[in-house]
């Protein structure tokens, strides 16, 4: 079996193809596939008061400090934490069974025009994050301007 059998050939023109395929451009990041997990994972409600949005998420097994909620731009909030499996105290241990979530918690939510996002406030208890964003004061309608009309 020489270089000049049909198998080389064939796996040749296998990786020329390959190399020219440019679908594999179209093939989400792992990053983003983690994310979208996460994303489907992390169930929330959104909740609409006259003066503001509430968002209130589950975060089980988080404490606040590893909890991080942001305003990024274009006015979106961002909620996200990551729960890591316990290590072990004890020697020899090992898991029967492993049901609790594990892994990264996110969700996003693309603030609406009259959103306060320099005012938002997040509290956490029980693993139930609610994060509060006010509403902004609706603009006062504009008065007709009056002009005085001289006589000449």
């Amino acid at each position: 079996m020489g270089i000049d059998s049909p198998i080389f050939h064939a796996l040749h023109h296998v990786l020329d193809a390959a190399a020219d395929d440019k679908s594999s451009a179209n093939i989400p990041s792992g990053a983003y596939v983690r994310d979208a997990k996460a994303m489907a994972a992390t169930p929330a409600d959104v909740k609409e008061y006259p003066n503001s949005y509430v968002f209130i998420v589950d975060m089980p097994g988080l404490k606040s400090g590893d909890i991080k909620v942001q305003v990024e731009d274009d006015r979106v909030l961002l909620i996200s934490g990551e729960r890591k499996r316990e290590e072990e105290k004890k020697a020899g241990a090992k898991y029967v069974r492993m049901e609790r979530r594990i892994g990264k918690l996110m969700r996003k939510f693309v603030l609406p025009e009259n959103a306060d996002t320099e005012a938002v406030s997040a509290v956490c208890q029980d693993g139930v994050l609610t994060v509060s964003v006010p509403k902004l004061a609706p603009p006062e309608p504009k008065k007709p301007k009056t002009i005085e009309v001289k006589i000449a």
